[in-house]
């Protein structure tokens, strides 16, 4: 496992349990450390629809509860959605996907109150849990008792979406929405509708699917063309799984 692009990176079966406690509970320590959170302030978690992922968010949940912080589980909800609601309620954050990576793989996204952490958080946070793990020190992965906040952090980010434009902007338009396994389905085709849009919804897959929207396979690009052409669109909208 290691810190890519964003966020830790490996193997689902890697990460689950010890692993992804582990890191929890480093970066836990480092904002405790650095001041940038308290014991007792809250954590946001949320997570994408990989098999993986409530096993993994269990586990960070009890790593960081052990330490004393406030679990919110805002479920299912995309990473934006999750920066949004850390940034409103100055909470810290993780988000449990591996976005556009193999459905074998996951990752952790980490957010400071302030923001999603740096290069420098990261190699923080690597240090400290190798000190964990040198000393023996015993690591919490049994899932602990959180609040859920979904609802809330859903209906934030669409009331941020249902800002940006004027009411009616997207009349008359005719707009596919891929759903594939994307936390973002939903809020997409509501966010859209309430432009105006005429929405319908495409593709929603109840098993884990890798979109990765900036190498698109030739593939889905077949599989718009053959939905432009039976629906008539003016656009198709997607987003990967987080």
């Amino acid at each position: 496992m290691k810190f890519g692009t964003s966020g830790l990176r490996g193997l689902s079966v890697d990460l689950k349990g010890r692993a992804s406690a582990l890191y929890a509970t480093a970066f836990g320590k480092y904002l405790l450390q650095t001041g940038k959170a308290q014991t007792g302030d809250v954590i946001l978690i949320g997570r994408d629809f990989r098999d993986s992922s409530p096993e993994i968010s269990g586990n960070c949940a009890g790593a960081l509860a052990a330490l004393g912080f406030r679990i919110f589980d805002c479920g299912n909800v995309p990473t934006p959605a999750l920066a949004l609601y850390g940034l409103e309620s100055n909470a810290a954050c993780l988000m449990i996907t591996g976005s556009h990576i193999p459905a074998d793989r996951n990752g952790i996204k980490f957010y400071r109150p302030d923001g999603e952490i740096d290069k420098s958080d990261e190699a923080a946070i690597t240090a400290l849990a190798g000190e964990i793990e040198k000393s023996g020190e015993a690591v919490v992965h049994d899932p602990a008792a959180t609040e859920e906040r979904e609802a809330i952090c859903r209906q934030l980010f669409f009331e941020r979406n249902a800002a940006l434009l004027p009411q009616g902007a997207l009349s008359g338009l005719k707009i596919g929405v891929y759903q594939h396994s994307t936390v973002a389905r939903d809020l997409l085709v509501d966010v859209l509708a309430h432009y105006g849009a005429e929405v319908t919804a495409l593709g929603r897959s109840e098993s884990f699917i890798p979109v990765d929207t900036e190498a698109v396979s030739d593939e889905t690009i077949a599989l718009m063309k053959r939905w432009v052409a039976d629906h008539r669109f003016d656009a198709i909208v997607s987003t990967d799984g987080d």
